[in-house]
């Protein structure tokens, strides 16, 4: 089979598209073309789309590997420096900061359009769905047109000043091949820039993003057995009456993934604090992020009041290497995630100025809080470590599938 080979920090793009039979436009696991997912590749990583230069996809989305030849991100294709100290990432201009975590690029081709579900559960419509934490890129092109224009990421003026830097860019002619010779031309620069977006979103859909080559799929297919404590955090994190986990990190094939995605798309309010580093603030110097009700897709029929909080179900996949967690970075550890939806009522700091390993914060929202799935699962210590166990069997890297 020919395929064109491109190399980006140590992938091989046309070596990990999967589905591939015929030819350089065979489609990947997203349904893009090769070619299409390579031009992607080269707008990823340059760092000149940015005002001032410097910043990429790549920079918050990190493609570093977690070993040489291993194929998998360091950080599961989240920024490489965010802390719990230092858990926003950076923008183009200096001293400029986001004010949400970063969340993981991997397997994000599987989710949904952004939209109000009354189909699944007639009873109790919901939002599913779309890019960013809170949903407010429908869909994966979208998503990847918003950094670009972000003043707190890219900064970049407008399209056509997006556009400028690719027509000057050594990958330009590439561009032409994929999209057609007048697609950078004056006056096009419309259609070039969602082109843009389209090329990145299928280079986020090849098989590197998503490469179901953890120990739960060798698990799933026979090829490798569960520790003790791996298989007791598995069975509580599927039990509804114990870890409850399930309930949102699905343990269905979802969105035509060849495996299990461990996210329904919803969107919940589970009490996270506030994270005292994030530069954005906090609400005593005026900033609460409310979340899902900031979107502006919401529905008329869905007041955006009964949506403030809330944030989407992330993939629990790679999550042992994309710590800091939650929307803010506001837990530092899988330990603490899990002590804390084990116990963030019965030990609730009430507002005190005490550390978080020894008692929750008020959450940033107490509007729409979840008290079902989290709060108070009467989980012990060993049940608490035992679902940290099995959740780093998530990790990518463990067999080729």
């Amino acid at each position: 089979m020919k395929k064109q080979m491109v190399v980006v920090a140590g992938f091989s793009i046309a070596l990990l598209l999967t589905g591939c039979g015929g030819g350089t436009d065979d489609p990947g696991p997203g349904g893009q073309s090769m070619s299409k997912a390579a031009l992607g590749a080269m707008l990823y990583k340059d760092t000149n789309l940015s005002e001032p230069a410097g910043q990429s996809c790549e920079t918050c989305h990190s493609l570093d590997l977690l070993a040489a030849g291993s194929g998998v991100s360091a950080r599961g294709f989240a920024d490489l420096n965010s802390t719990f100290d230092a858990p926003v990432s950076p923008g183009a201009v200096t001293g400029v900061f986001g004010d949400r975590n970063a969340p993981t690029a991997a397997y994000a081709m599987f989710a949904p359009d952004f939209q109000y579900d009354t189909t699944t559960d007639p009873a109790n419509p919901r939002y599913i769905g779309g890019q960013f934490l809170d949903g407010r890129a429908v869909d994966l092109v979208e998503q990847a047109k918003g950094p670009f224009l972000n003043p707190k990421e890219m900064n970049m003026a407008d399209e056509a000043a997006v556009v400028a830097k690719v027509r000057d860019a050594a990958y330009a002619n590439m561009f032409k091949q994929v999209f057609g010779a007048s697609s950078l031309d004056s006056g096009n620069e419309a259609t070039a820039y969602n082109q843009i977006a389209e090329a990145i979103a299928a280079f986020e859909s090849t098989a590197m993003f998503a490469p179901f080559s953890s120990k739960f799929d060798a698990v799933q297919a026979g090829k490798a057995t569960f520790t003790d404590a791996e298989q007791r955090g598995f069975d509580l994190f599927k039990t509804t009456g114990a870890g409850k986990c399930a309930e949102c990190h699905k343990l269905e094939k979802s969105g035509g993934s060849s495996g299990v995605l461990f996210t329904d798309f919803s969107y919940w309010n589970i009490g996270v604090p506030q994270n005292p580093n994030n530069p954005a603030g906090t609400t005593a110097t005026g900033f609460t992020d409310i979340g899902l009700a900031a979107n502006p897709n919401l529905v008329a029929s869905a007041p955006a009041s009964g949506e403030r909080g809330k944030f989407k179900v992330p993939t629990l996949r790679n999550v042992e290497l994309t710590a800091p967690y939650m929307h803010n970075g506001a837990l530092a550890t899988l330990e603490q995630v899990v002590n804390f939806y084990n116990e963030r009522d019965p030990k609730n700091c009430y507002g005190s100025a005490v550390p978080f390993v020894d008692c929750w914060p008020n959450p940033e929202v107490t509007d729409n809080l979840d008290v079902t799935f989290s709060g108070d699962l009467l989980l012990s210590a060993q049940d608490e470590a035992d679902l940290v166990a099995f959740m780093k069997t998530l990790t990518d890297g463990y067999f080729t599938p």
